[in-house]
């Protein structure tokens, strides 16, 4: 039996299983300002063997860039490692606690509070306006400290069987919190995907599943507007997106879609805020995208397939977990 109370402040984590504490890195509270300490709690395996370790992984590179020793109880990345405190290039950090050669937990991310870029849209082809990112729009990178919580994953339970997404942080932090911060709070629950694509135009492949509007019609959402984040994850096969208006370009909210195809989504790449990858269930989406669609409609499910529920689970430790689902032979 585990307790596990996702706290305003931080997290709060018991483990009654056999009687052992729950072992990981994690952080003190969510906000930690310039010059406060970077407070984390760190607790040991009971059968732990050698020296316990925080690795220190910058953006999505898949080896430390720097390891200190840690003892059990509380721990300062500040003071561990003096390069948070005022980083020459601010950008999405993971913290991963490791014991000798096992990792343990998952990591922390560490996300820089910073002004993000600013979008704009060229509207000089009228038909296709595109989005662009001019310098002179662009605010001073001012850094005010370090947002940290404990990576997770989100779990989508649908009527059709279940899909994994794994959050990619360091691609669109702030469109990643968003969504996992709606998740938590129970705003998915009940919603359908609205809006299938099983052929695209480009070259005929399934294009994308979209899900996340309360009033399942695709015009809703919830209540407040993301800014449109530059993410440089491609939007290939499985990778999760945010959908806005088109000529719009901060009008994210809630909405995703899962691209289906490389081919038919490249054309998003830049244009919307890719913040996450299927790691598990691309079986189950590919399912939902070759519904039947109403009469009339290349894109309105008959039926649509409903998340009954999305719920966060816990990250696999820095590079073990399953890797991105990707396009099999004979998918198309």
């Amino acid at each position: 039996m585990s307790l596990r109370l996702n706290l305003a402040t931080g997290w709060l984590v018991w483990c009654l299983a056999s009687g052992s504490v729950w072992a990981q890195v994690t952080p003190a509270r969510v906000y930690h300002p310039l010059r406060a300490p970077i407070a984390m709690s760190v607790m040991l395996p009971e059968d732990a063997v050698g020296q316990p370790m925080l690795d220190l992984y910058a953006g999505a590179s898949d080896r430390p860039t720097a390891s200190e020793p840690v003892a059990p109880g509380e721990a300062d990345l500040g003071v561990l490692f003096p390069s948070l405190r005022q980083p020459a290039e601010p950008k999405v950090h993971f913290v991963q606690l490791r014991v000798g050669d096992r990792k343990v937990g998952a990591p922390v991310v560490l996300q820089p509070m910073i002004p993000p870029a600013r979008a704009a849209l060229d509207e000089r082809q009228p038909r296709l306006p595109r989005v662009v990112w001019p310098a002179s729009r662009q605010p001073k990178r001012v850094f005010s400290g370090w947002r940290a919580y404990v990576s997770q994953d989100v779990v989508l339970e649908t009527d059709a069987g279940k899909v994994t997404l794994r959050l990619r942080p360091d691609a669109a932090p702030n469109t990643a919190w968003t969504f996992r911060t709606l998740v938590a709070d129970g705003f998915y629950d009940g919603l359908t995907f609205h809006r299938t694509v099983a052929t695209g135009p480009v070259a005929g492949e399934p294009f994308l599943v979209q899900a996340g509007d309360p009033s399942g019609a695709g015009e809703g959402g919830p209540g407040f507007e993301v800014p449109l984040e530059n993410s440089p994850l491609k939007h290939d096969y499985g990778v999760v997106s945010l959908a806005r208006q088109p000529r719009e370009v901060n009008s994210g909210g809630s909405q995703f879609f899962i691209a289906l195809s490389r081919r038919e989504a490249a054309a998003l790449d830049g244009q919307y805020a890719a913040f996450g990858e299927v790691t598990s269930g691309m079986d189950v989406v590919l399912k939902i995208a070759r519904a039947p669609v109403e009469s009339g409609s290349s894109e309105r499910p008959l039926k649509p397939v409903r998340i009954v529920t999305a719920r966060l689970v816990d990250a696999a430790p820095m590079g073990e977990g399953e890797p991105a689902q990707r396009m099999e032979q004979g998918e198309r």
